[in-house]
């Protein structure tokens, strides 16, 4: 029935006009006295081979909804109700801006891709911080996703995430640092190692003074544009740092090999969605191999069915996210994934999805010992 809808209706409206008003139609609808309950209810996972411990937590499964969608931690238990196990909200500035003119976020339906150069339009850390503070006491995990201010100089950038740190770790389960979207002019730069080292360390820092109490893990999370040696030495600074995490992968510049016609009249962006399928899964073994179980690996892109996800878990990832895919998949999509993931897992043998983890996943152990961690 959605794809139906969607071929018919949402298919030939505005990208972005259709996410704001369906994200504002499914929070007012779970706003109605018991509607929340009986959604969860009905589309929640429940399958006991489903559950995952990350972090220290217990999720109720592994496929969560990526950044990008909730920017502004406006709709968590709605979405968290449609199947997500865990729910990573952003990307949050610290100051709140605009994003891009529009139009800045396109449909690729051939390639089952889309288009975006939103430029992290948000409410600011200050926002999103008020937010998750009225937010009930629930076992929900939310994970916080923070990038650079536009207006903030490259030099000032470090100051500037560590505002929105400070704000927001004693707030989030996790914590991620972005600086791989394409759509803040010189974001990217930042993955350079030696620009990437000191602001790594200072979000440590921040979120360790923000939270005293609970450590709040910290991941990075990295463009599958990066060239090989590159991977690998973030890679290494992520184990040499100790942070918890990478997310592999965010969205490409690349335009290769796509079945839409004059996909250049769309413009700059970053291209999400099945075409990134591959690449994402080649980065997310490479970073496996060099790092071993060390760290936790979450795998993002061209995750469109159970299979997508399967392959993610064999190949070392702990938990997966998507976007591109429940926008096209409608929202019964989480829960139909889950439950392929659900039988792929029994059919394999496993007992539970964290016995599957890295199953497939090879460790190069001289590159491991090169990390000079145990």
């Amino acid at each position: 029935m959605y794809r139906f809808v969607y071929w018919l209706v949402l298919s030939r409206l505005p990208v972005e006009g259709t996410h704001r008003v369906s994200f504002a139609l499914l929070r007012a609808l779970t706003a109605v006295p018991g509607v929340l309950a009986l959604v969860t209810w009905v589309l929640a996972p429940r399958d006991p081979i489903l559950r995952v411990r990350v972090f220290g937590r217990d999720l109720p499964g592994p496929l969560g909804l990526a950044a990008g969608f909730d920017k502004n931690a406006a709709g968590i238990g709605p979405l968290l109700a449609l199947g997500f196990g865990f729910v990573e909200i952003g990307t949050v500035t610290a100051e709140a801006q605009p994003g891009n003119p529009k139009p800045r976020m396109f449909r690729l339906a051939r390639d089952r891709a889309l288009i975006n150069r939103l430029g992290f339009n948000n409410r600011g850390a200050a926002a999103a911080a008020a937010k998750l503070t009225r937010r009930p006491s629930t076992t929900a995990t939310i994970g916080v996703n923070i990038g650079k201010t536009k207006r903030v100089s490259e030099s000032d950038a470090i100051g500037d995430f560590v505002n929105s740190a400070t704000m927001l770790a004693p707030l989030a389960h996790y914590m991620v640092v972005n600086v791989s979207s394409p759509n803040t002019p010189g974001l990217r730069d930042l993955q350079a190692v030696e620009k990437l080292r000191p602001l790594l360390s200072a979000v440590r820092v921040a979120c360790d003074v923000a939270s005293p109490i609970r450590r709040v893990p910290l991941l990075v999370k990295i463009a599958p544009d990066l060239a090989d040696a590159d991977i690998d030495a973030v890679a290494d600074l992520a184990l040499e740092l100790g942070l918890d995490g990478i997310i592999a992968t965010n969205t490409t510049i690349s335009r290769a090999n796509l079945a839409t016609p004059n996909v250049d009249a769309f413009g700059s962006g970053g291209l999400s969605g099945a075409p990134l399928k591959q690449r994402s899964l080649d980065v997310l073994r490479r970073i496996r191999a060099r790092t071993g179980t060390r760290l936790v690996l979450i795998a993002v892109g061209g995750i469109e069915t159970g299979e997508d996800a399967w392959a993610r878990i064999r190949a070392g990832a702990t938990l997966v996210q998507a976007y591109t895919g429940f926008i096209y998949g409608g929202p019964t999509w989480p829960r139909r994934v889950q439950r392929e993931l659900a039988a792929l897992a029994r059919a394999a043998g496993f007992e539970s999805i964290d016995q599957a983890i890295g199953s497939d996943a090879t460790t190069t152990p001289a590159k491991a010992e090169r990390s000079g961690r145990p």
